[in-house]
């Protein structure tokens, strides 16, 4: 088997121009590799459609100026593909057939890349592990026994293990760069409304962001650069005309950072924290000034995102009931056709989240709980705007560990919310944010995170670049 998916995107391009190869061979190799490597990390894969899809490109002159034409890529199976399944990972979708394409779908067919399947994730994003999948989780491709992190688990280990060299997943409190850190890969939270998320099956509206997951900087800022356009089908959508990759390669000197002293406080296991001082020492090296500095309302991220979150979810899940769509168990009454459908069809997890959620918006409730922590999270939001009016960007650790081992968490519904304690600010404040690897700790890989004010993607693809070429890490998942 070839490895042409192995190859950075503009050789892949290049082979392409010069028709050295085609477009059908590199989705043959994508689905060889998947099938090699039974890694779960696919819900559904669409083999005769991309496989049709791609000897009709196989009969076009290869634009030259488009790299990631006839690329594959896979996409979470929360984001609706036309005529493909859009099951969330969840057994009460499991047949549920997508009518339309998400917009941001529509714009990477427009662009000429190849949707090679839906990836496994926890059940309606709600997790950090991939473990609430109904469909199991998918594997870690570093050590099988470790989780992959979540909810776009399946979308970081398509290109961790070098199935898809793009992927699509969705971060509302740290799904995509939580993920990105456990795989050694590059994963982009961008600012709240910079891609459109019609078409993404919502879990919490207000924090809900689709994003690229890709094997490095430059190749990130490609995707970013396709699916950042203005929506009119998404009122939250705005207008944008950059190209992100325009800063990568440009010095740092002079760059003003600065670390907050609670993602390098005990939260954070010592071994990461010394990866990331090591990363620190290096910039200050290279000429980039940095400083630690407090955050007001920091450390109440995990608990506002819980009320914020959970409450959303608890509305937007009200919609599976059994009726219009899904799974549907008959009963005599109405009451018992929900109670039903809705206590077969959604797992464990999901179902406590939409109970408390539910508990939060319930009369009295969703002032003490829900617009009290609209306030303070409004207020944490002001406090980093504070930080982005004297620093360019924020630097902290991805996450607190690297990998843990599969089936820790099951008794413990608080575990997976603090498992994203360091990430979870970005959607709070609507900032864009990113994970770029950083090291190594016990064969494992473990992320830095870069967060902006909104709007910087730009700019924390030239951080994140320069870190990455600094470091040169080459990271292959070994398991493989």
């Amino acid at each position: 088997m070839n490895n042409y998916l192995d190859l950075d995107i503009k050789s892949i391009h290049e082979l392409l121009v010069n028709k050295k190869i085609k477009v059908s061979d590199l989705v043959s190799e994508a689905f060889q590799k998947i099938d090699d490597n039974k890694l779960n990390a696919f819900i559904t894969l669409d083999i005769e459609g991309a496989k049709k899809r791609a000897l009709e490109l196989d009969e076009m002159e290869v634009p030259k100026e488009n790299l990631l034409f006839g690329i594959p890529i896979a996409i979470k199976d929360n984001i609706m593909v036309k005529d493909l399944r859009c099951t969330c990972a969840s057994h009460i979708l499991e047949n549920f057939i997508s009518i339309y394409d998400a917009s941001v779908v529509e714009l990477i067919k427009d662009a000429g890349m190849i949707i090679i399947g839906k990836t496994n994730m926890d059940e309606f994003a709600m997790g950090s592990t991939s473990e609430t999948s109904y469909f199991k989780a998918p594997i870690n491709p570093w050590n099988k026994n470790k989780v992959p992190g979540g909810s776009s688990g399946g979308s970081a280990v398509s290109v961790a293990a070098g199935f898809t060299p793009f992927s699509l997943g969705s971060d509302t409190g740290g799904s995509i760069r939580q993920p990105a850190s456990f795989n050694g890969i590059v994963g982009m939270k961008p600012t709240y409304g910079r891609v459109s998320r019609f078409g993404l099956v919502a879990f919490a509206s207000s924090l809900d962001q689709i994003g690229p997951m890709t094997r490095n900087v430059y190749e990130n800022a490609l995707l970013l650069n396709i699916i950042a356009k203005h929506d009119p089908k998404d009122l939250t959508s705005f207008e944008t005309k950059e190209d992100f990759t325009r800063l990568i390669g440009q010095d740092i000197k002079g760059m003003k950072i600065a670390v907050p002293n609670y993602f390098v406080s005990s939260v954070v296991d010592d071994d990461v924290l010394e990866v990331f001082n090591k990363v620190i020492a290096m910039l200050k090296e290279k000429g980039a000034i940095i400083d630690y500095v407090d955050v007001n309302h920091i450390d109440k991220a995990a608990t506002l995102y819980q009320i914020i979150a959970m409450g959303e979810a608890s509305s937007n899940l009200a919609r599976f009931d059994g009726i219009r769509y899904g799974l549907s168990l008959k009963e005599d009454t109405l009451e018992d056709l929900y109670k039903k459908t809705r206590t077969v069809g959604f797992g464990t997890e999901v179902k406590r989240r939409i109970m408390v959620g539910s508990y939060i918006l319930s009369g009295e409730n969703a002032k003490i709980y829900y617009n009290k922590a609209l306030q303070i999270r409004d207020d944490l939001k002001k406090s980093f705007e504070h930080i982005y009016e004297n620093y360019d960007l924020i630097l902290g650790p991805t996450s607190s560990r690297v990998a843990y081992d599969v089936n820790i968490n099951h008794d413990d519904p608080l575990r997976s919310f603090m498992d994203d304690i360091l990430v979870m600010h970005a959607n709070m404040g609507g900032f864009p944010s990113m994970s770029v690897p950083m090291g190594m700790i016990s064969g494992l890989p473990i992320g830095i995170q870069i967060m902006g004010p909104a709007f910087s993607e730009a700019r924390i693809y030239q951080l994140g670049s320069f870190i990455e070429k600094e470091l040169n890490l080459n990271l292959k998942a070994r398991e493989l």
